[in-house]
């Protein structure tokens, strides 16, 4: 497989300009809303980097890091269960996220509604799930067109240089 992007994002807004619109409106209902926005950023993330994503989850990564989300929750999203680092409620958000985005592998079961719903109030679980939504259905055109990264241009240093003995 190359990394060379088989569509950018702006053919893709130039071709399928009332789709592109539509989810742009439909992210802007959920970035406005009452669900708490590191929340969505850790979904969004959590999502992407289930899907294989690698522009969403950079450019969600870069969205979290300038948000000032803490350094642990970003390094370890990937391994959040075994992690210590989430209050109850990020997971019961991320394990909402999981069962959404492989939604043809695992069933909603009514035990897991019940889970998740002890954590948020119906108006919050439905923006939950809006969020879940609209970053699958982003995941599902940046990947197969293989959108590049936003890679910051910043450098990062080896972790040799910061480690203390």
């Amino acid at each position: 497989m190359s990394n060379k992007p088989r569509m950018s994002s702006k053919e893709f807004q130039s071709y399928a300009g009332a789709a592109h619109n539509a989810i742009v409106a439909l992210s802007q209902a959920v970035a406005n809303s009452t669900l708490d926005a590191e929340l969505q950023q850790l979904v969004k993330l959590r999502a992407s980097q289930m899907n294989g994503c690698a522009f969403c989850t950079q450019l969600h990564i870069n969205e979290s890091r300038h948000m000032g989300i803490d350094a642990p929750k970003l390094d370890l999203l990937a391994v959040w269960r075994e992690a210590g680092v989430f209050s109850d409620r990020e997971k019961a958000a991320l394990t909402w996220t999981e069962h959404l985005t492989r939604l043809s592998e695992h069933h909603v079961s009514d035990q897991d509604y019940a889970a998740v719903s002890a954590h948020f109030a119906p108006n919050e679980l439905a923006w939950l799930s809006a969020a879940v939504a609209v970053i699958n259905t982003w995941n599902r055109i940046a990947a197969p067109f293989q959108y590049d990264p936003p890679i910051p241009r910043h450098t990062i240093q080896p972790a040799h240089e910061h480690a203390q003995v």
